[in-house]
């Protein structure tokens, strides 16, 4: 089983789109049962692959000792993929996990979780808290989704620095140039300095139909530029 967090302490960035995409083409494309767990209190990701927002407000007690994750988990209509949805008790999460004082509660469900799932796609929350901590306890890879701009220089190096700060272990941490206009010289200049030999996804209307149709890129726009991109990361 792989745990793969997508994470970002900016919002905005195309986290939660890139979360279900590549929770999408694990399922649907590289053929891996894969569960897409949700930790942001919008919701996002079971709402962009077409679910009804949640009306229970349980999500959270997934980290109780005793819970059981698989009654809260709902299939999707593409063949694989189960999503963990979020919803508005994982706003009190935080306080719960620093109370509980259990780093590895997040490491531990994944982990009964991966007799049924062979990868677990993490959306995370745009935050530095006890669920971030969770997160970088249980992720085999971290990936940072940053836009072209001089503040994406500082948060990269904030990450780092408090991951490595907690756990000396980390998993590996892929940055990704999100959100790029190659119109644009500062967005050319980010690309060719910090940030080169990153990942790019561009900004294009692709993406923003995601949330439109409610459907992963490559439902709807298998052959084009960013579809491309997508599947090459």
């Amino acid at each position: 089983m792989a745990v793969i967090a997508v994470y970002s302490v900016k919002g905005g960035v195309g986290k939660t789109t890139l979360a279900v995409d590549m929770a999408w083409r694990s399922a649907t494309l590289s053929g891996h049962p894969t569960l897409l767990w949700d930790l942001d209190p919008q919701g996002g990701a079971g709402w962009l692959l077409g679910l009804p927002d949640r009306n229970e407000s349980s999500a959270a007690s997934v980290f109780r000792k005793d819970s059981k994750p698989g009654d809260l988990i709902t299939p999707t209509r593409y063949s694989g993929l189960a999503v963990l949805q979020a919803d508005e008790s994982m706003r009190s999460l935080p306080a719960t996990l620093a109370r509980i004082g259990k780093r590895k509660r997040l490491a531990r469900t994944a982990a009964a979780l991966s007799g049924a799932y062979e990868r677990i796609i993490i959306d995370c929350p745009p935050a530095i808290n006890e669920i971030s901590e969770q997160v970088f306890a249980a992720a085999d890879l971290l990936i940072v989704p940053l836009p072209p701009s001089p503040l994406s220089a500082r948060a990269l190096p904030m990450i780092q620095a408090e991951i490595l700060a907690n756990h000396p272990r980390h998993p590996p941490i892929l940055p990704v140039l999100s959100m790029y206009d190659a119109r644009r010289k500062l967005h050319r200049d980010v690309h060719a300095g910090f940030a080169a030999g990153w990942p790019v996804i561009p900004m294009a209307s692709a993406i923003e139909q995601t949330a439109a149709r409610r459907a992963p890129i490559g439902t709807f726009a298998a052959s084009g530029d960013v579809n491309g991109r997508l599947q090459r990361l």
